[in-house]
């Protein structure tokens, strides 16, 4: 064999991202030189990773807190529409292009896309020009010449309309596993309220990397002591979160003359920093420790075949016990292959169980909520408090749903862990990132809407009390003419304005009942509708996580078994000619030196990331 490895594995352990392409491009041709294709989809894998330089940044908030004018600040350029009256519908994916586009990307239609001028974006991802989305957009990409996009950066301009509890809260809480950080932007008026707290301790469990951006510093001189509240608040959650003071307006009129001073003062050199050395540099970083990770593993197999075809030729003798040793190792293997495998039925009744507990959970959360929303509606009339009813049951739904979420996040996480373990003893386990979407159920469930009730006009009440006071006064009137009195009298006049206010009174009364009972029933099958639309897609994803461990690790599976398969034959291989034995022996040892080599530089790699991370 001529040594694929042999001009190509050296020192250097420089940290980034053209070292560990190069690194899997050699592995790629030692795989292909030793006739390994069972490795290369691994290594494929990696490769695909690092060619996808994209670090998604969610920027969230409440709604008009500055986030689309943060994302204008952070790329110099007015692509999201700000204004007093504008509120962002649609969410808006910013990154790197050589020309500036647009880009909109509809839900339905095989995600069709349509190219639009940027003067028309805000026609299109507005309250104003797309009210309630109702042109049915899953979101707009905006490409932008920025040297701080260029390095992989993509910034997520997110709906906010409706606060952090409200449907588009939830969708984003769906879209956080996918995302490598977040910024959650409150301005300096007021500190963080109790549904910003939520938020960020969710956040936290699906996206550890969370920052906290003040923004509007400039038209808050107190900025400074919301900031002190800001950071305790996120003390007293045990919230580890850096918060970062800025003024998007300073940032975008030194932008525009060039003043230092005021681009100090805009805060935003701490956010870039924060965004190029502890979002971007650790995306890499978690790229090339993976990409370590897979190359050790296939220098791994490789090295496997090799010790067992050479051991077999320095010790014939020994060629046998080591080639049934081997064998036994396969068998292990293989039944990790078959349908009965222990991991396999791990997966499937942990999913079911899962399934089960996650059902439960989101019908407990809603079903609290239910109770709490008929308990306002007993103490109140409905028509009085509707408006707001309507929005505090929109938020308490969004976020049970939210954290029925969140919890189904970890749950799913958690059994791919124990499926793993399965795995330990024969093969290094690199679990899967799991997809899980859904949460959202906006657009999917109709809003709370007011029962239509009976009217109570003057007119009605007028006719009510007239009824009920002719009763009153022809009942006393009639027995007061046994004292001789007339059917008229002050007595019967006086009752007859008694029962007719207490008639007028008993069908408010009535009314308010019916009302009571009609927006309860609207509450309940509103719950119904939202248990029953979550649910499916809850067992949807989880269904999908499931197919999506299963062929992970059956994947896993047979690379080993392959692995095994392949150091047993060269166990088996038969020694007859000493002459060839010994030339064998040679390019073993040569072939085995140059695989340590590439192995050696990928743990190279990852000491070097990990000193980077500890600098």
């Amino acid at each position: 064999m001529s040594g694929p490895l042999r001009s190509d594995v050296g020192g250097g352990a420089h940290v980034a991202v053209p070292e560990a392409m190069g690194l899997v491009d050699l592995a790629l041709k030692a795989v292909d030189a030793y006739d390994r294709p069972d490795l290369a989809p691994r290594l494929k894998q990696a490769k695909a990773r690092l060619t996808d330089p994209a670090v998604r940044v969610l920027v969230v908030g409440e709604f008009k807190q500055g986030k689309s004018q943060l994302v204008n600040a952070l790329v110099n350029a007015g692509v999201c529409p700000v204004d007093d009256d504008i509120a962002t519908a649609v969410p808006t994916v910013v990154r790197y292009g050589e020309d500036t586009t647009v880009t909109l990307v509809r839900e339905d239609g095989g995600g069709e896309r349509t190219t639009v001028p940027l003067e028309q974006l805000a026609e299109h991802v507005s309250e104003g020009g797309n009210p309630g989305n109702r042109a049915g957009l899953a979101r707009a990409e905006v490409t932008l010449p920025r040297k701080l996009l260029q390095s992989g950066l993509v910034l997520v301009d997110t709906p906010g309309v409706g606060g952090l509890g409200s449907a588009h809260g939830a969708a984003t809480m769906s879209a956080l596993p996918t995302a490598d950080a977040v910024l959650l932007v409150s301005d300096a008026s007021q500190e963080y309220t109790a549904p910003e707290i939520d938020f960020l301790q969710a956040a936290r469990k699906l996206c550890p990397n969370v920052a906290c951006v003040v923004t509007k510093t400039d038209l808050y001189p107190h900025w400074r002591r919301i900031v002190e509240l800001d950071e305790a608040h996120l003390a007293r959650a045990r919230i580890d979160a850096q918060v970062l003071p800025v003024s998007s307006a300073l940032r975008l009129h030194a932008a525009r003359t060039q003043d230092l001073d005021l681009i100090a003062e805009s805060g935003f050199q701490a956010l870039v920093g924060f965004l190029l050395r502890k979002v971007v540099s650790r995306a890499d970083d978690l790229s090339r420790r993976s990409t370590s990770q897979d190359v050790l593993v296939t220098c791994q197999a490789l090295e496997a075949t090799m010790r067992a075809e050479l051991m077999s030729q320095n010790d014939p003798e020994k060629a046998g016990a080591l080639a049934k040793d081997l064998e036994a190792a396969k068998s292990r293997v293989d039944a990790l292959r078959q349908r009965s495998a222990r991991w396999q039925t791990t997966l499937n009744d942990g999913v079911a169980d899962l399934i089960a507990d996650i059902d439960y959970d989101l019908r407990d959360r809603l079903r609290a909520v239910a109770r709490d929303g008929e308990q306002l509606l007993e103490d109140a009339d409905p028509a009085e408090i509707w408006e707001q009813f309507a929005e505090w049951f929109h938020k308490q739904v969004s976020h049970a749903v939210a954290q029925n979420f969140v919890w189904t996040t970890e749950r799913a996480r958690w059994l791919a862990e124990r499926v793993a373990e399965h795995f330990a003893e024969d093969v290094d386990v690199q679990l899967p990132e799991l997809r899980i979407a859904g949460g959202a159920v906006a657009g999917k469930v109709d809003a709370l809407e007011m029962p239509v009730g009976e009217s109570f006009g003057v007119g009605q009440k007028l006719f009510v009390g007239m009824r009920g006071g002719y009763g009153g006064l022809l009942m006393i009137g009639l027995a007061s003419t046994v004292a001789g009195f007339a059917l008229l009298n002050p007595l019967s006049i006086g009752a007859g304005l008694l029962f007719g206010a207490k008639t007028v009174r008993d069908e408010k009364k009535r009314l308010v009942q019916r009302r009571q009972a009609d927006a309860k029933n609207a509450v309940r099958r509103h719950i119904d509708e939202v248990t029953f639309q979550v649910g499916k897609d809850s067992r949807d994803n989880l269904r999908q996580i499931q197919r999506e461990l299963r062929d992970h690790f059956t994947v896993l599976a047979e690379e080993l078994s392959e692995a095994l398969k392949e150091s047993v034959s060269a166990a088996q291989t038969a020694v007859k000619d000493d002459a060839v034995r010994q030339k064998r022996v040679a390019d073993l040892e040569a072939e085995l030196k140059r695989v340590e080599a590439l192995a050696e530089r990928a743990r190279k790699l990852a000491a070097a990331v990990e000193t980077a991370e500890g600098s």
